[in-house]
């Protein structure tokens, strides 16, 4: 009991999803983001697991859910999508953690989806306008020169955009299960699909509405974030006032991974 697996599929709008759940308790959703899939959760799952019934997926285009030519994964419809989650699931309020893009999405859901939370949890974000690194930009505008690229250059490209979102080391089959899904087959496709579709505009529609949210919320950073700095959360928090706001020294943009056990900690004592 409290393992990371991927054992059940939902049929969305956007592809079959691939989902687990454990636990028993109150509900807790845990929604990823870019480059990641659920898998980046599996090392506080079994803490979380103690306390609450966890649900998490991966979102259609990661990890194991589907990824086929022409598909959209854009933030709009992950929005939409976790929408759906919840209405599979049987969840009205449950509590959420979101990390990277997936903030993006549970607040897209949250505020024009109609989906309501016991309390929100805000790690790292993808939230506000401008996204992601230098290298994110640089490859959305650039996408079509990348692909095709042969497979040994397409790893190295991959592995270097992960060790990019890290300042500690993680284990190497950590390392191994985030990189993957983006590897071979439609994986690859998929990859560079991500970079194609990545719009700003689905931030810009939810930004002015952060002050209107429904339930408590905590945004934590890992404070040495390469990705999203530091200043981007104190700014989120500007706009979200009624949040609390904690960080974590010396923790890049994949806290759970690089510090699961302070992850925890504050997760716990705020959910």
């Amino acid at each position: 009991m409290g393992a990371w697996a991927l054992d059940d599929s939902f049929e969305t709008r956007a592809g079959s999803v691939a989902a687990g759940r454990t636990g028993d308790g109150p509900d807790l959703v845990l929604a990823h983001g870019w480059p990641w899939s659920s898998f980046s959760w599996h090392r506080i799952i079994p803490d979380l697991a103690q306390r609450f019934r966890v649900h998490w997926y991966d979102m259609p285009g990661y990890g194991r859910s589907a990824k086929s030519a022409g598909q959209r994964t854009s933030l709009d419809v992950q929005g939409e999508v976790f929408a759906e989650m919840l209405d599979h699931w049987g969840l009205s309020r449950p509590r959420v953690v979101a990390h990277d893009f997936g903030g993006a999405t549970t607040l897209r859901a949250h505020l024009l989806h109609s989906c309501d939370y016991e309390k929100l949890v805000l790690m790292n974000v993808v939230a506000m306008r401008p996204w992601g690194s230098d290298f994110f930009d640089h490859m959305g505008r650039h996408v079509d020169a990348f692909r095709g690229l042969p497979p040994h250059i397409h790893r190295a490209l991959v592995e270097a955009y992960i060790r990019g979102a890290l300042v500690n080391e993680i284990p190497q089959p950590d390392f191994d299960g985030l990189a993957a899904p983006w590897l071979g087959g439609e994986g690859v496709d998929s990859f560079y699909r991500q970079f194609a579709q990545a719009d700003e505009r689905y931030t810009a529609e939810v930004e002015p509405l952060y002050g209107h949210l429904r339930c408590p919320v905590r945004i934590l950073w890992g404070a040495e974030d390469p990705w999203i700095p530091l200043a981007r959360g104190q700014a989120l928090h500007a706009l979200m006032p009624e949040a609390g706001f904690s960080t974590l020294p010396r923790v890049g943009h994949l806290p759970q991974l690089e510090a699961p056990a302070a992850v925890v900690e504050v997760l716990l004592r705020f959910l």
